[in-house]
């Protein structure tokens, strides 16, 4: 039997994708705000590691970088529905030592939205020998798996949220029992961890554990926490700590929880946006993290610099992210070193 890890977001990086907004997609009317906010992620991300950006046009992307930065940087050329390579992009694992991409189905989480040309990106990416040679590539789009919905630390163990797993649309009428040993088959896991509980209002992707719940090492989870008993994800966030206090290392011990602040409630033609501060990204040496101007940034920073007292926390203001229900973490995805 083969031996695959998957890797934990900390694990050394090669680099981040970024699949960049344009005016095809629903970013059409907040193009330029929503631009400036991958403008700046992407020239975080070039202070640590390579960027690969996918575009349907080179030069209205590259033009946002100085020369210096576009020597770290791939671009490639292909068509898009949307932006959130988290859930699009490959999941990166070894396979004997051997960097291999899978490439999972994404269908919009559940056909909510289109995602044929989102669906292609991987292997058109693999194809373009945007990777190093010795990458592999495995398909797996008989399967629906999107990156937001898991966690790994990188030692075996998978933190997901049954509520997508099991949703409509995904990979009906497989069981939680089904879909804990697919991940286990394919992602070298050696046990799942399911939360039942946790959510927030206009989140599209059925509870994405990357907006709830963030391995920070293999001991560390960082978390959601709700402390107004009169805001409508109190007693779901509440069990969903519950859940966390119950849950145990592989040493049979309880995990280090660090809560970070509930955002600020933010809304878009009266709809609640789902704003969270889990939903940051582990680079080389830093931590990028979302912002939403509001006093609780500064909070979440402090509470997130315990997590990772050994590398620099940076804010990004996300707000134009969340206006399409998606934040920091949602729009990048990571390739561990010797891929890129």
């Amino acid at each position: 039997m083969a031996n695959i890890v998957f890797p934990a977001e900390w694990h050394h990086q090669s680099g981040i994708q970024l699949t960049w907004p344009h005016a095809n997609t629903d970013w059409y009317n907040i193009l330029e705000e929503v631009t400036q906010c991958f403008v700046a992620i992407g020239k975080e991300i070039l202070k640590h590691e390579k960027l690969l950006i996918v575009c349907p046009e080179e030069d209205e992307v590259i033009k946002y970088f100085t020369k210096e930065e576009q020597k770290r940087i791939i671009v490639a050329e292909l068509k898009s529905n949307d932006t959130w390579a988290r859930d699009h992009g490959a999941i990166s694992v070894f396979i004997d030592n051997k960097p291999t991409l899978l490439d999972f189905k994404f269908n919009g989480w559940g056909l909510k939205y289109p995602a044929d040309l989102d669906n292609q990106i991987t292997r058109l990416l693999y194809d373009l020998d945007v990777f190093r040679p010795e990458v592999g590539y495995v398909s797996h789009l008989n399967f629906i798996l999107e990156g937001g919905s898991i966690e790994s630390d990188g030692k075996g163990t998978i933190l997901t949220t049954s509520e997508c797993l099991t949703s409509p649309n995904r990979n009906q009428p497989l069981s939680l029992d089904d879909l804990g040993q697919t991940l286990t088959k394919w992602l070298g896991a050696r046990r799942v961890l399911f939360l039942d509980h946790g959510y927030l209002a206009g989140d599209d992707t059925d509870h994405h554990i990357d907006t709830l719940a963030r391995f920070c090492d293999e001991k560390t989870i960082a978390y959601v926490k709700c402390e107004d008993k009169n805001d409508e994800h109190y007693d779901e966030l509440k069990a969903m700590e519950i859940e966390l206090k119950n849950f145990t290392t592989v040493d049979n011990k309880p995990y280090h929880l660090i809560p970070l602040p509930m955002a600020d409630a933010m809304y878009d033609d009266g709809f609640r946006l789902p704003a969270t501060y889990a939903n940051f990204l582990i680079i080389n040496d830093a931590v990028l993290m979302p912002y939403y101007q509001s006093p609780k940034d500064e909070i979440a920073k402090k509470q997130l610099q315990k997590a990772f007292p050994n590398r620099e926390i940076v804010g990004i203001d996300c707000r134009a992210l969340i206006k399409q229900h998606g934040s920091l973490h949602c729009v990048t995805m990571q390739f561990p070193q010797g891929f890129l």
